[in-house]
């Protein structure tokens, strides 16, 4: 990672002398296939041949080129020839004394990448065929071809590829295959970190979409979706085409704009880092998507969450970029709203928001606590800080807040809004104030307040019922408190719905008075609840209008404590649940309790993506909240109340098989473990439970962590399963082993050796940390502290998060843990800001852990 870090400040000096006219890109990957048992250490590397023409401000100053690469052939500056030793340092290239117009040639070695950062080449185990993809974001470009790699320095780009005669290629345009070379037509202008190369033997299914606007124009798309060979069986490209084209109509429907990037490709890829990348034209998708087992609804609904995800970037994101990442909100925090708005308003999935109120919703609520929260609109210095920044904020809190806007200013305005700002910004560059100002125009309202209170600063708040009863027992008052946490004391405006709940005849907990206010400062009265019946559950955010932590007064507490499973309303549900979850977080309620509440009340809970949150949840709980002293006693119950609930569960229902994975999630005892080895050996049968795949592994990791699986069993299954899936998983198998000899090897394949592939660290890392084996990995957290530091310095940025964030000792709960880190951060004040923040965080989750112990212990000593 040394010399490849980009500040805002350079990029702003160099955008304000630069302006680029057009990239003519070469790629020649031939290279990429044959001579795999080579011993040779050197890099793998294509030829890489880039044609930049750009224009200078200032002729006779001197700026720079972005470039990664092993070696450097040639290069060319305005017809003259430059020595790559002198003006090539490993990541830039110097170019001095700039005419006005002016072309710059590279002629370079890039390396194929292992990490999923540049090209990526991935060989398939089952059938040694191999496939390439790009990913970029934020700055990896650069390791594939020259260029100036920051988001305001758009042009339009031309690639060309040599590939083995037996591949596929495609790119951001439109592709064709003449006298062996791939070339493709030149995109709109785009930002270097989205355009793209797929290639190799690929499994591909075309379709097509066709739109006839208003004035009689028709739109046509050509539609692709593909993915390795080896997943061809599992690949359901119908359904995908299905939320495509529901996505088009709908955006089509609301942007008044027609998709402007031509062809619509659709490649799910090996070893992604990501979930998925908006790549105009070509968009990129982990293929973990492709489901290879039975999954629930839940599953299908997340993936056409993605889906509609990376199309809304397609106008907020591709059409229109933010200058710097400072202002990444500006594409992914609309892509994450929009992802949801369209799934509820255009695909089968309408329940979409009650997940985003309770799965999206809690992955920004523990962001915004760490120590690195920011606020949305961030101080964005660098490459790494900008890495770090694709967080629960900049998505989830950043979606969240939008739609509170939209409660704010009315969807109406809110809609009218991004049209006037694609259409005045289209294939250009914007800030905050850009998109503020066409808001106001549309709204009539003052955006500047709303902005500085919502996107400027920090922190999460609660609001909390406050209830008082007159002498008849009906409401007095009704007043919604406000705080702030003293580190981000901002008390915000919140347009919320505050709901009355009771229960009725048949013992349903229903929802009998519901008011809209607008809570301002510490103490907010809800005057339209006066006079109401005596409710037994305020709902403060009712239909979660606004991003807040929700509180309960003490007789809403007590009734969700009896009656939750009796609350009707799925939304106000998830609500409760995520409320409840995040007081057990705050050490405002027992570990225990909430254990307690998902074992009383999940198994009638009726949306699947909630359950499983739940079962998330619940053992969250176990492994960080509850003590060491009752930890045995939480096992034994979340193993029995699970296997009772499977064993309940309709036959073949996605019930069954949620229940069914957390049960092998929580299996420990040596009778519940013999009932997963016989589910495996098939000496089992549960009725409608169908052991696929999938499932099987799924299994095999609890038998695994305790001893139960060894090297043969798991080498077995491998060949039963000789895929990338399978391989991922055994190795993942095989770290979990309680083995000292075991965790060392685990250990140094991770931290000492770069020989595993990013989805090979990924896999060792989960195997590496089981709860179960605390004793056993406790001589790594001195380990840990003394390699971090080389190790982010040595690895590529991607690696050296997954070791920092997977390695931390956390399992290790203890004040000397906390004070070994605390020593670790007094000692490294000058190490590399992201990797402080990513041990600053991982603090923040231990000394977390420990209050919620604390609490947990509290709550025991006063009932014993």
């Amino acid at each position: 990672m040394p010399g490849e870090n980009l500040s805002r400040d350079e990029a702003r000096e160099r955008a304000a002398l630069l302006s680029v006219d057009g990239y003519d890109v070469s790629l020649d990957v031939r290279s990429a296939v044959g001579d795999e048992g080579s011993a040779s250490q050197a890099p793998r590397t294509f030829r890489s041949v880039t044609t930049i023409r750009f224009r200078c401000a200032e002729p006779g100053a001197t700026s720079f080129a972005d470039l990664i690469a092993p070696s450097v052939t040639a290069v060319s500056l305005n017809g003259k020839d430059l020595d790559p030793s002198e003006v090539f340092d490993g990541s830039r290239i110097t170019l001095e004394d700039l005419a006005a117009d002016n072309e710059l040639i590279v002629d370079a070695q890039c390396a194929y990448s292992r990490t999923g950062e540049g090209l990526h080449r991935f060989v398939d185990p089952e059938d040694g065929e191999v496939y390439l993809y790009t990913q970029y974001e934020p700055a990896d470009s650069r390791r594939v071809f020259a260029n100036f790699e920051q988001p305001d320095l758009k042009a339009p780009f031309r690639f060309e590829v040599r590939a083995p005669e037996e591949w596929t290629v495609w790119s951001n345009g439109a592709g064709q295959l003449t006298d062996g070379v791939w070339r493709f037509a030149e995109t709109k202008p785009i930002s270097t970190y989205v355009t793209c190369v797929v290639a190799g033997p690929y499994h591909y299914v075309t379709d097509s979409y066709s739109r006839t606007f208003a004035d009689g124009t028709t739109l046509e798309i050509p539609l692709g979706a593909m993915c390795r060979k080896g997943l061809a069986p599992y690949f359901d490209a119908d359904d995908v085409f299905l939320v495509t084209k529901q996505g088009l109509d709908f955006f089509h429907d609301h942007f008044d704009y027609p998709y402007p990037f031509g062809k619509y490709d659709q490649a799910f890829v090996p070893e992604y880092n990501l979930g998925a990348m908006e790549n105009p034209g070509m968009v990129t998708f982990r293929e973990e998507y492709i489901f290879r087992g039975k999954v629930t609804r839940s599953s299908y609904e997340g993936r056409a969450n993605v889906l509609l995800h990376e199309m809304a970037h397609m106008w907020f994101g591709d059409l229109v970029t933010m200058v710097w990442w400072d202002d990444l909100w500006l594409k992914e925090s609309f892509a994450d709203f929009m992802g949801t708005f369209a799934n509820v308003g255009a695909t089968r999935f309408k329940d979409a928001w009650i997940t985003f109120a309770n799965r999206r919703k809690a992955w920004a609520y523990r962001a915004d606590q760490l120590p690195s929260t920011h606020p949305i609109t961030a101080d964005i210095r660098d490459l790494q800080d900008a890495k770090l920044n694709f967080d629960g904020i900049t998505y989830a809190k950043g979606a969240s807040v939008l739609k509170q806007l939209v409660a704010y200013v009315g969807q109406d305005a809110f809609l009218e809004g991004a049209r006037r700002y694609f259409k005045r910004h289209a294939y250009g560059n914007t800030r905050l104030g850009d998109l503020l100002s066409v808001l106001e125009e549309t709204s009539g309202r003052d955006m500047g307040a709303w902005a500085r209170s919502w996107l400027q600063t920090a922190g999460v708040n609660a609001l909390t019922p406050q209830v008082l009863l007159d002498a008849e027992g009906r409401v007095d008052e009704l007043a919604v408190l406000q705080e702030a946490a003293e580190s981000h004391p901002e008390l915000r405006p919140h347009r919320v719905a505050v709901g009355l709940y009771r229960r009725g005849a048949q013992g349903a907990l229903e929802r009998f008075a519901q008011a809209q206010v607008d809570v301002d400062g510490p103490r907010t009265v809800v005057a339209e609840l006066a006079g109401a019946e005596a409710p037994e559950l305020v709902l403060v955010n009712d239909d979660d209008l606004t991003y807040c932590k929700t509180r309960f007064d003490e007789t809403s507490l007590a009734t969700l404590r009896e009656h939750l499973g009796a609350l009707t309303d799925p939304l106000a549900r998830a609500l409760c649940w995520s409320a409840l979850w995040n007081m057990t977080r705050d050490a405002l309620l027992p570990a225990r309790d909430f254990v307690g509440l998902v074992l009383r009340f999940a198994g009638r809970e009726s949306d699947i993506g909630v359950l499983q949150m739940l079962h998330a949840w619940a053992n969250s709980s176990l492994v960080n909240y509850v003590t060491p002293e009752w930890r045995p006693t939480g096992e034994q119950l979340l193993a029995e109340g699970a296997l009772r609930e499977l064993r309940a569960a309709a036959p073949s229902s996605e019930q069954q098989l949620a229940w069914a994975r957390f049960f092998a999630s929580v299996a420990s005892g040596s009778q519940d473990l013999g009932l997963l080895r016989g589910l495996l050996e098939g000496t089992e049968k549960i009725e409608g439970l169908d052991v696929d795949q999938e499932l099987r592994w799924a299994f095999l990791g609890p038998l695994a962590e305790h001893g139960v699986a060894d090297e043969s069993v798991l080498a077995a299954e491998l060949a039963r399963d000789d895929t990338a899936s399978g391989k991922r998983h055994q190795v993942r198998c095989l770290a979990a082993r309680p083995s000292a000899a075991v965790k060392a090897q685990a250990w140094a394949q991770v931290v000492e050796s770069d020989a595993l592939s990013n989805a090979l660290v990924e896999a060792t890392i989960a195997g590496f940390t089981q709860p179960s084996q605390r004793e056993l990995l406790a001589p790594y957290t001195d380990k840990y502290f003394a390699a971090i530091e080389r190790v982010w310095a040595e690895r590529s940025i991607q690696i050296g998060m997954d070791v920092v964030r997977g390695l931390f000792p956390g399992l290790q709960q203890s004040q000397a843990t906390l004070d070994a880190t605390d020593a670790w951060l007094a000692a490294h004040e000058d190490a590399a800001p992201a990797l402080r923040r990513l041990v600053l965080e991982a603090r923040d989750d231990l000394a977390r852990g420990l209050r919620g112990q604390a609490c947990d212990a509290a709550a025991a000593a006063s009932t014993s």
